[in-house]
């Protein structure tokens, strides 16, 4: 074999080699999708969270001798006002019981809902109130609030142990572990459309800028003043 031969046949070796190594160093590289025998290893893919459509409620049984909210439920239709208002909803359902025993207490007291409802910043336009029939009923039944908005949360609930704890040959966490943690996440979230995006910046303090711009400028400290009541642990 000529020279010429040999040379060529090194230069393909040493091509066909870089492209394994470079095979070989791009399936390393590859993220792992934490599956173990199709079955989900990571908790984050057991559990995941669902962020969807659902309707928020809330019942306010009324006697037949009430005619106004009594001060814990004023405390429940305020909270729940607040939470119309962050979930940015249009339109709050106020469902009144027709025919039952506290039909006419609870047009009443839905009434004065509407009246707590404006003072929290839900304007009557965005309140239908409507009566929902019960047929004849000899029971009081519950004046229902209502609206939809976006909620996170499981598809699932908790506390599924399909398998014994103690069958761990496999070194692999159990079907229910982190589904707490999960859920936990899912409820504490303000704004559940958070999960889908990051937010827009907002706006520039721009009198802040210019006093920190100063400030580092003529030498002062550009960190700001801590308060009174801020505890301090340089003993």
């Amino acid at each position: 074999m000529s020279a010429h031969a040999i040379s060529s046949a090194a230069r393909r070796f040493a091509t066909a080699g870089f492209a394994l190594a470079t095979l070989s160093l791009a399936g390393c590289a590859q993220r792992p999708d934490g599956t173990v025998n199709s079955i989900p290893d990571d908790y984050r893919v057991r559990h995941p969270i669902i962020v969807g459509e659902a309707v928020q409620d809330l019942d306010i049984l009324v006697a037949s001798s009430e005619t106004r909210l009594t001060h814990a439920d004023v405390t429940r239709v305020e909270s729940f006002a607040t939470r119309f208002r962050s979930a940015r909803a249009s339109v709050m359902r106020i469902q009144v019981p027709a025919g039952a025993r506290n039909g006419p207490a609870a047009e009443q007291v839905a009434r004065d809902m509407v009246r707590v409802l404006g003072r929290q910043g839900v304007p009557r336009s965005r309140i239908i109130v409507s009566p929902y029939d019960t047929g004849p009923s000899a029971e009081a039944l519950p004046i229902r609030l209502s609206f939809s908005g976006i909620s996170a949360g499981l598809d699932h609930p908790c506390g599924e142990w399909p398998e014994d704890l103690g069958n761990t040959y496999q070194n692999r966490n159990y079907q229910n572990f982190g589904c707490a943690s999960q859920a936990n996440l899912a409820a504490q979230i303000a704004d559940p459309r958070d999960l889908l995006g990051p937010r827009g910046m907002g706006e520039i303090d721009a009198e802040r800028r210019t006093k920190v711009i100063q400030d580092y400028r003529s030498g002062e400290p550009t960190a700001s003043r801590p308060s009174r009541t801020e505890s301090r642990y340089d003993w």
